[in-house]
């Protein structure tokens, strides 16, 4: 078996590049099938929340996806031709991203491949899993033997193929899920769902998707980059699953739209179904389900592909950390974290598609109350638009962040503010700085925008413990299962004589918003924080040895087993 063969990852969606990408990144060979002929074409989804946008940029790609998209500044509800609601975009602090970006499927797509070439992956498309056998067990009575058959072009037979590890990103009809046995659990909604992408006239809406809520059905509409708009509407379920003509759109469109607006010309129309389903596990022992494999949404606040793109960031760095020999319990927490999101996520696309197709007069007049008053309040703003952004990743009850480990004196940062802040599985808040040596990164968030494993060490109880931490915490590093995947990075208050050490086995910044380095001193001894490629709080310690931290973190101790 080749290196290439360890992991096989079938789909090359949004959700199996990011895995693809993310494991390659982390020094980890993969192969991915897709059965399609090359890239999408088709736009279908359309929006980037700023979650998926900063997993995107830990694996370089969200510049060249900002540069091809359009920033939405906000979204507004209608009833009755009047406006009754809103929220606006662009308020979320502690990100790069504070607003959502439009952007096509095709456009993530192919943006994501061109980073898989350039990391030296590749895709074999034309490429079909035919036939996947789970057999065998593990301790715990889940399938640990995976045998799989690949139709290959040119080739007269299947292909035997048995990887130690196999991922399904192959979307909601996933013939991975299938094979392992694991149910897809929901609802399909009664409706038929249009949508067209093209030309209109009439003073359509430039930066700004708006929801028309009619007793007949919904209209949404997006404006997308480089011009032109996505009308999209409900109907009864007919069965049909022929795309609507332009006359036929233009109907819907001046029964539920405002006067004047016309549709010129469609470049893509599609009729489709909506379910809400979610697998009941995204793991059965080396077989691992991520994106619509694992969890299909309504578009509703556009949390499919986000969801998706998570997925596969989290379990990319977790898959490539065991392959190098971190302990293979730590690909338990993929589902413990992954799974409670996609039915936050769910929940939110179901509450907002039940909105749409509110029918009942006395409901409706409700909404639009409640609407009006939630704008008003700017409950819309703090309540909804956190919520589809997804940053708060929620991992406190994950089993891969042990959280606060020992400390040198019980007493110490107890009731002072570092449970607040390193509060673990929590996103860290940024922080700007002066970086003395080793980064170039102007903030927490840049420097942790590399995806990596960090140690951060802060400063306190003087500059030569802070420093002799520092060295040990470099030599943890370099000694763990993710050596090659992990910074280590010095924060100080102020700044040493000479600018700082260049010559030192980490990093320097000078922290000069004091976030962290007022925790530190409260301690009067360094602060160690291990934070996730993710960017949330693994674990942290102020004890004067490293090993609690190391014995609590899988990654930074050794497999008691080897994996590859």
């Amino acid at each position: 078996m080749t290196q290439s063969d360890t992991v096989l990852i079938v789909g090359a969606g949004p959700t199996g590049l990011t895995t693809a990408c993310t494991l390659l990144q982390h020094g980890v060979d993969c192969r991915v099938i897709d059965r399609r002929k090359g890239p999408a074409s088709e736009p279908k989804a359309l929006i980037l929340w700023s979650g998926a946008l900063e997993v995107l940029r830990r694996i370089d790609v969200a510049d060249a996806l900002e540069k091809r998209a359009l920033p939405l500044s906000g979204a507004s509800y209608w009833s009755n031709g009047k406006r009754t609601g809103g929220v606006r975009f662009g308020a979320l602090a502690d990100t790069a991203f504070p607003r959502p970006l439009c952007v096509p499927q095709s456009v993530t797509e192919g943006v994501l491949y061109d980073r898989l070439l350039k990391l030296g992956g590749n895709v074999e498309w034309n490429t079909e899993l035919t036939e996947a056998r789970i057999t065998g067990s593990t301790q715990s009575g889940v399938p640990s033997d995976v045998s799989v058959s690949l139709s290959v072009p040119g080739t007269g037979s299947p292909a035997p193929l048995s990887p130690r590890w196999l991922v399904g990103a192959d979307g909601t009809h996933s013939k991975v899920r299938e094979a392992a046995g694991i149910a897809f659990e929901g609802s399909t909604y009664a409706r038929d769902f249009l949508l067209g992408d093209g030309e209109f006239s009439g003073g359509l809406p430039e930066d700004e998707a708006q929801y028309h809520l009619t007793p007949e059905g919904v209209l949404v509409v997006v404006p997308l980059p480089g011009g032109g708009h996505r009308v999209f509407f409900d109907r009864d379920a007919t069965g049909e699953v022929r795309p609507l003509s332009d006359e036929e759109l233009q109907e819907l469109l001046t029964a539920r739209g405002p006067k004047g607006w016309t549709l010129d010309s469609t470049w893509w129309r599609s009729t489709f179904r909506v379910h809400t389903k979610v697998a009941g596990t995204f793991r059965a022992g080396r077989v691992f389900l991520a994106g619509d494999a694992a969890h299909c949404h309504s578009p509703a606040g556009g949390q499919g592909l986000n969801t998706g793109v998570q997925d596969g960031f989290n379990l990319g760095w977790k898959l490539a950390a065991v392959i190098h020999g971190a302990d293979p319990a730590l690909l338990d927490s993929y589902e413990a974290e992954r799974r409670p999101a996609a039915l936050r996520a769910l929940r939110n696309s179901d509450r907002q598609t039940k909105l749409w197709m509110l029918r009942d007069g006395p409901k409706r007049v409700l909404r639009d109350a409640v609407l009006k008053v939630a704008t008003a309040t700017g409950a819309l703003d703090r309540k909804i638009v956190p919520e589809l952004a997804q940053l708060d990743p929620g991992l406190e009850s994950s089993p891969a962040v042990p959280g606060g480990l020992p400390k040198a004196d019980p007493r110490s940062a107890k009731d002072a503010k570092g449970p607040r802040l390193l509060r673990p599985g929590v996103r860290l808040p940024d922080t700007p700085w002066q970086p003395l040596h080793g980064t170039g990164s102007a903030s927490l968030h840049e420097f942790l925008a590399a995806g990596r494993h960090a140690l951060l060490v802060v400063q306190g109880g003087g500059d030569d413990l802070a420093d002799a931490t520092a060295r040990k915490a470099a030599e943890l590093a370099a000694r763990s299962s993710v050596g090659s995947q992990t910074d280590v990075l010095l924060l100080t208050d102020h700044r040493p004589r000479g600018g700082g050490d260049a010559s030192a086995p980490y990093a320097g910044a000078v922290d000069i918003s004091r976030k962290l380095t007022v925790l530190a001193e409260a301690e009067q001894r360094p602060l160690v924080i291990y934070v996730r490629p993710d960017g949330a709080v693994g674990a942290w310690s102020s004890h004067r040895d490293l090993a609690p931290l190391a014995a609590g973190v899988s990654v930074l101790g050794t497999a008691v087993e080897s994996v590859a």
